[in-house]
């Protein structure tokens, strides 16, 4: 059940968002009956529905003897409360669905506090559908303090305190996390995020690329967990890509709240890169979600690389050589792809799924975290052979010669390894 505003912005057909609704109602576990939608300039505050689209929600409800009302938006407690009352079936709310399948997903001790944080915080307004049985065996009384009361506050400080008690155990993992960070950091090693629309292909990308085995499937949140790996760059430098959760239109807040731990991973990266499925009709309007989430995590301005993928789907044939350099002429989809990525920054076509065009996202990759590094011309000492290790570990060496005094490197650094290196600089 779907509600267009007035002061929607359009991007966003009902349509649109009501079949993905039902993707995400699929991936739940649940079989869809139908889906109706009505215009509204704004909400009704009792049922959300208007009146006559409420009786003929329950003129279907006759009909087709459904269980479950599934809401696009986030319904109030009490919106929540006053449906059920009147459909006498089970209301969700786009958030419940989410969170329920967040809840099957989950593999992770991280990934499982996340969500059950998420969960409570969702619970806790909406605690009193709980205990109306309660409510009706005092409601003669005309005091306060009856059972159903109290049972309700003791439900209320126990779901308070498991918040509490989640809140500390993210608290210990997001300390786990920065230490790993600040030890990436020192190392001097790139940290790559993929990010993207959920089911646009990240956990492919990152299989095809490092053999991670991330389980990759054709459905909405086929992976929650994140999962980083080790990569070989064209210039030899190492780099760690890691992948994370999908983002979604209508993100809940309480979902990006509790994901935090998990997101905050975008703020260390050197890059991101945002992957985009060019079959899907609203792939420019998914692109959009993505950067508001972005945006919202305050990471918009940092380096990107976008990968248009699954091109497997509008061309027969790979469009790349051997080498990785696109070929000269192709159908006419790839002239339209090539236009495509034009609007995009560092826009790269891929199919992750057939291993097209790997070679030169890589090199793309490279190219962008190089603009960021650092030139340096050194001399090192012999007895600091372990820098030169690191020069060719972490940098990109173009001239190397041994002299009497030490080994003469000039090349690229990452910043935050350049202030081992300025005190053997030479002009």
């Amino acid at each position: 059940m779907g509600v267009e505003l007035a002061s929607s912005d359009g991007l966003w057909p009902i349509e649109e968002s009501l079949a993905e609704l039902q993707l995400l109602a699929e991936t739940a576990g649940y079989e869809v009956l139908g889906t109706l939608s009505q215009k509204l300039k704004t909400p009704n505050p009792a049922h959300y529905l208007g009146k006559g689209k409420l009786e003929q929600l329950l003129s279907l409800q006759c009909d087709l003897g459904f269980g479950v009302v599934i809401f696009d938006d986030e319904l109030s407690p009490g919106q929540q409360r006053r449906l059920e009352e009147t459909l006498k079936v089970r209301v969700l709310d786009r958030t419940a669905l989410i969170l329920e399948i967040f809840a099957q997903r989950a593999r992770t001790r991280e990934g499982r506090i996340q969500v059950e944080l998420a969960q409570y915080q969702y619970m806790l307004p909406r605690l009193t559908r709980q205990w109306t049985h309660l409510e009706r065996q005092m409601g003669d009384i005309g005091a306060r303090g009856g059972p159903g009361e109290t049972q309700l506050e003791v439900d209320r400080r126990k779901v308070r305190e498991r918040i509490e008690d989640l809140r500390r155990e993210l608290e210990a993992v997001r300390r786990h996390r920065a230490l790993y960070r600040h030890q990436r950091q020192r190392e001097g090693i790139p940290v790559v995020s993929l990010v993207g629309y959920t089911n646009a292909g990240k956990s492919t990308l990152l299989n095809a690329l490092t053999g991670a085995g991330v389980l990759a499937e054709d459905r909405l949140f086929a992976t929650l967990d994140p999962l980083t790996r080790r990569i070989v760059l064209p210039t030899g430098r190492e780099a760690l890509i890691s992948d994370t959760v999908g983002f979604i239109h209508k993100l809940p807040t309480t979902l990006v709240a509790a994901f935090r731990a998990t997101l905050e991973e975008l703020e260390s990266a050197d890059l991101l890169v945002h992957v985009i499925d060019v079959t899907h009709p609203s792939g420019w309007e998914q692109s959009q979600a993505v950067e508001k989430v972005l945006a919202e995590l305050h990471v918009a301005d940092k380096p990107v690389v976008t990968v248009l993928n699954k091109i497997d789907h509008l061309l027969s044939a790979d469009p790349y050589d051997r080498e990785g350099h696109m070929r000269a002429g192709g159908e006419p989809p790839l002239a339209e792809l090539e236009e495509l990525r034009l609007g995009y920054p560092n826009a790269v076509l891929v199919s992750a799924q057939r291993g097209w065009g790997l070679a030169e996202l890589l090199s793309t990759i490279d190219r962008v975290l190089g603009q960021a590094m650092v030139s340096l011309k050194v001399r090192l000492p012999y007895r600091a052979s372990h820098l030169v290790h690191l020069f060719h570990q972490r940098g990109t060496v173009t001239s190397e010669r041994y002299t009497a005094d030490g080994t003469l490197i000039e090349g690229c650094i990452p910043p935050q390894l350049a202030s081992q290196f300025r005190g053997y600089a030479v002009r």
